[in-house]
């Protein structure tokens, strides 16, 4: 055990001050976050401590009322009991004056001792007493001033004053007494007149101690604070309990709605009672299974879709081979016969190879819709991707006027990509920027950045408009119907290039202006399963402006 502590203090104080200073205010500051975390997350934590606050607050101004009104109600209580008690005391030093027959110095000296005595027997309760010569009074002969408890230490001049003008017959001031240290209890000193025969208007004065009357009224006090903190604890308990039995089925509803999300589709909420909760179990659950009936109907619909597609472009390809034959052999053989029978050998060579293009199409959407798309990863070099791409759509270029242009400032080195599907999507988009470039030039930007690679086509044709942008990738939809289509697309193209993208982890985004052109740009990771972030290629392009 020594051996430990002394490796712990080492250990402690090879840390710096600052470390172990900063550890120790992160502490406090982590318990906030945490409680801070924890009213934010948890319903239950916030229900009980808002119910508790607001009984605080109630609690506490009631609190404070009753101790102002019990406070209040023991000091008049005391201070009647105590003017009472002086009351009867100075009638009966007045009583026992009026009826003396002393008539000298020494007598009624005797007589006022007498009666200071005899007065404790009527003010049972007082702590000290002073018998004073009022101010102005001139007789032949005086009283000495008697003074008990050291009263005289309490009567103010303010308090003096009003007993001296006998404008009624007693007056109070409440005073605080010392006590031994630095004590102080809280008193009242009550004042009043007394005529002596021969020797003219004498100041009583009675000092009480109120300390009974305090020591009740903190008691009271401390009663109602633990009263107070209990019932607060009370209330807590009950509503944590409370908030359990109602958020008990909400977390349920919770947990079970996340499980159907998340395609658990049998899972329902359990139906107990017949109160709201229970109804809204029932009408959980029947929502539950008519969704779960829509999604099964609908995904036996897509099954079948699939599979139709599927068979149909499998059944087609005996009979378009047979055409095909057919077909190569009449277009072999145009030259030999006349222009309308020549026409008609061209045409039909032409939509056969569009139309097993578009079996070839269908086939690979109907894949991506069965998710039974498998990528193969190799090395690849994007700029030479790019350039062999841009060579084999150069005489399609050519014939429409537009020049083909690579720009690679970056995007040499190899990452790990499908070639067949990287090319299919570059090929897609150089045929779509021929298409609508207007024989203007075309270019084809290569850069990457520390997480990404991308390669963009902008071509300075037609443009799209915003509302076009956003449908451009639909199947089958094209920006305008009636334009003539020379390149012989099958509208699946761009299609194929976005699922192509989101297979490799990537993305392809879009810009266009009517009039000024698009840019399609393809951003991918470099390595797989590494999210990209910003793409290294801006997008509107730079000449956009």
């Amino acid at each position: 055990m020594v051996t430990d502590s002394r490796v712990a203090s080492a250990d402690l104080r090879g840390i710096p001050f600052g470390l172990r200073l900063a550890g120790i205010t992160r502490a406090p500051r982590t318990a906030y976050e945490a409680i801070v975390r924890s009213f934010r997350r948890s319903l239950e934590v916030r229900i009980v401590a808002i119910t508790v606050l607001l009984s605080a607050i109630a609690m506490l101004g009631i609190g404070t009322y009753m101790t102002y009104t019990i406070g209040n109600g023991l000091f008049d209580a005391r201070l009647k009991q105590v003017t009472e008690e002086s009351r009867r005391a100075t009638a009966l030093a007045q009583s026992t004056f009026d009826t003396t027959t002393a008539s000298d110095d020494s007598a009624l000296g005797l007589l006022q001792l007498s009666v200071i005595d005899r007065i404790g027997s009527v003010a049972t309760s007082y702590s000290g007493i002073a018998f004073l010569r009022a101010p102005g009074t001139e007789t032949n002969f005086a009283l000495p001033d008697v003074v008990r408890g050291g009263v005289d230490d309490y009567v103010s001049d303010d308090l003096q004053a009003k007993v001296t003008s006998r404008v009624e017959n007693q007056y109070w001031q409440s005073v605080a007494i010392r006590g031994s240290g630095e004590t102080v209890r809280p008193g009242v000193v009550v004042g009043s007149v007394v005529q002596v025969p021969g020797a003219g208007a004498y100041e009583l004065y009675l000092l009480y101690d109120l300390s009974e009357v305090q020591q009740t009224l903190t008691f009271v006090q401390g009663t109602i604070a633990v009263g107070g903190l209990a019932l607060m604890l009370l209330i807590g308990a009950v509503t944590w309990v409370v908030v359990q039995l109602v958020i008990a089925p909400i977390r349920i509803a919770a947990e079970t709605s996340s499980k159907l999300a998340a395609g658990q589709l049998e899972e329902r909420i359990p139906e107990r009672g017949e109160d709201v909760i229970a109804t809204l179990a029932h009408s959980f659950n029947e929502m539950a299974d008519s969704l779960q009936h829509q999604i099964t109907e609908l995904a036996t619909l897509s099954r079948v879709q699939q599979r139709f597609v599927s068979d149909v472009s499998h059944e087609l390809r005996t009979p378009l081979t047979t055409i095909r034959l057919a077909g190569d052999v009449l277009y072999d053989q145009r030259e030999h016969f006349d222009p309308t029978t020549a026409r008609t050998a061209e045409l039909l060579h032409t939509q056969v190879d569009r139309f097993e293009s578009l079996l070839t199409d269908l086939l690979e959407i109907s894949r991506y819709d069965a998710r039974a798309v498998e990528i193969e990863r190799e090395p690849v070099n994007l700029v030479k991707l790019a350039e062999d791409a841009v060579g084999g759509m150069e005489s399609l270029a050519e014939r429409k006027g537009s020049e083909l242009r690579v720009i690679a400032p970056g995007g040499h080195f190899d990452a790990e990509l499908d070639a067949r599907r990287i090319r299919r999507i570059v090929r897609n988009l150089l045929a779509n920027a021929i298409e609508h470039g207007e024989g203007r030039p075309i270019d084809v930007t290569v850069d990457s950045n520390a997480d990404a690679v991308a390669v963009a086509v902008r071509d300075h044709g037609v443009g799209m408009t915003r509302a076009d942008s956003l449908r451009v990738f639909d199947r089958f939809w094209r920006a305008d119907p009636s334009r003539k289509r020379t390149t012989g697309g099958t509208g699946l193209g761009l299609a194929i290039s976005q699922e192509d993208a989101a297979l490799h982890g990537g993305r392809l985004d879009v810009w266009s202006e009517p009039g000024a052109g698009s840019c399609f740009r393809l951003t991918l990771p470099r390595q797989p399963g590494i999210p990209i972030g910003e793409s290294p290629i801006p997008l509107p392009p730079e000449d956009a402006a």
